[in-house]
C-alpha cells in the first residue's frame, strides 16, 4: 500500500486524481487474481481502455487505471507524488524516481529531503564507508 505524505499542493493534486478516477465513466472490466497472475499483459491492455477491477474471490481487491488516460500524469504534482511514494516504499530506485518526477537527480534529492524522506538508507557505518570510498576515488581522479 502506498501512503502519500506530501506537501499541500501535491495532496490537492492527489485529491483531484482520486476525484477523476471515481468520476470516470462507469465502464469497467473485472479480472480475478489468478487471471492477473497468469496474464498481467492482458489486464494492462484492458486498463488502457477502461478501469479494471481485480477481484479476490468475490471481493474487489484493487483497481487498475491507465495513467495516460485522461492525462492523469499531466496533472500538477501527480508525477512527483507517485515518485515520492514509490521511492519511499522502495519500489523505485532514486534515479528512476527522479526520472518519473521529471526532475534532475540533485533537485529530486533536495525535494525528498524537504518532504522528510531519507535519501540514503543503511547503517551509519556503511554510509561513512561509502563517503570515504567516494572521497578517495575523487582524490585519485
Amino acid at each position: 500500500m502506498v501512503v502519500l505524505r506530501t506537501p499541500l499542493t501535491q495532496r490537492r493534486s492527489c485529491a483531484m486524481f482520486l476525484r477523476l478516477v471515481t468520476t470516470m465513466e462507469p465502464a469497467m472490466q473485472a479480472v480475478n487474481v489468478r487471471q492477473l497472475k497468469n496474464n498481467p499483459s492482458e489486464a494492462l491492455r484492458k486498463a488502457q481502455k477502461e478501469m479494471v477491477v481485480v477481484m479476490n474471490g468475490d471481493q474487489p481487491s484493487a483497481v487498475l487505471v491507465h495513467l495516460e488516460q485522461n492525462a492523469m500524469l499531466a496533472m500538477p504534482g501527480i508525477r512527483l507524488a507517485l515518485a515520492n511514494a514509490l521511492f519511499k516504499e522502495g519500489s523505485l530506485p532514486l534515479a528512476r524516481a527522479a526520472k518519473l518526477a521529471q526532475m534532475a537527480l540533485p533537485e529530486f534529492m533536495q525535494q525528498l529531503s524537504r518532504a522528510g524522506i531519507p535519501v540514503i538508507h543503511g547503517a551509519s557505518k556503511e554510509v561513512k564507508h561509502d563517503v570515504e570510498t567516494l572521497q578517495a576515488w575523487l582524490a585519485s581522479s
